[in-house]
C-alpha cells in the first residue's frame, strides 16, 4: 500500500502521473553499490509505474540486483511541481510489447515516426519495468511562484 505525503491527495498525484508527459526520473544502485539515474518514459496505471527498456540495457541489471529504488517526475518549467519517492521494482517480459508500444503513443503521439519504428522493431527485446511505490511525496510550489509562472509547466 502507497503512502502518500505532501498538499495533493491519491486522486491529485494520479492525475498529474497521467496528465503529464515528461519521463521519470530513476535511481538505482549499481553492483558497486553506487548509484545510477536513468531517465525513462512511465506510464502510471493501476497504482504503479511502467516503464519499457532493452532487455540489455545496464538498468535492467541494477535492477535484478537491487530492486529497490527512488524516483522523481518533477516539471521542469515554473511553477515546480511533482513527485518524488521510493519503491520496488520489477523486471518482466509479460506486457513489454504493450507497454512499449502504449508509451510510444504517449510520449510521440503516434507510431509514425522513424523513432518509433525503431523503438517498435521485431528485433529489440524489450522488458516491462514495473515499479510499486512504497511512498510518494507531492510539492508544488506555484502558490510561491505566482508572480514567476508560465503558462505551461511541463
Amino acid at each position: 500500500m502507497t503512502e502518500f505525503r505532501g498538499p495533493w491527495t491519491a486522486g491529485d498525484v494520479e492525475n498529474f502521473l497521467q496528465e503529464t508527459t515528461i519521463p521519470i526520473r530513476l535511481a538505482t544502485t549499481r553492483p558497486d553499490d553506487s548509484l545510477w539515474v536513468v531517465t525513462l518514459w512511465y506510464r502510471y496505471r493501476d497504482g504503479a509505474f511502467e516503464c519499457a527498456t532493452q532487455a540489455d540495457a545496464d538498468v535492467v541489471g541494477f535492477l535484478r540486483n537491487e530492486p529497490s529504488v527512488a524516483v522523481d517526475v518533477s516539471t521542469n518549467r515554473v511553477p515546480y511541481r511533482g513527485i518524488r519517492g521510493n519503491g520496488t521494482a520489477t523486471i518482466s517480459t509479460d506486457g513489454a510489447r504493450e507497454t512499449l508500444r502504449d508509451l510510444v503513443v504517449r510520449y510521440l503521439g503516434d507510431t509514425d515516426s522513424s523513432l518509433a519504428k525503431r523503438l517498435l522493431d521485431d528485433e529489440r527485446e524489450e522488458v516491462r519495468i514495473q515499479i510499486e511505490p512504497a511512498t510518494v511525496y507531492s510539492w508544488d510550489y506555484g502558490a510561491r511562484m505566482r508572480d514567476v509562472s508560465t503558462a505551461d509547466a511541463d
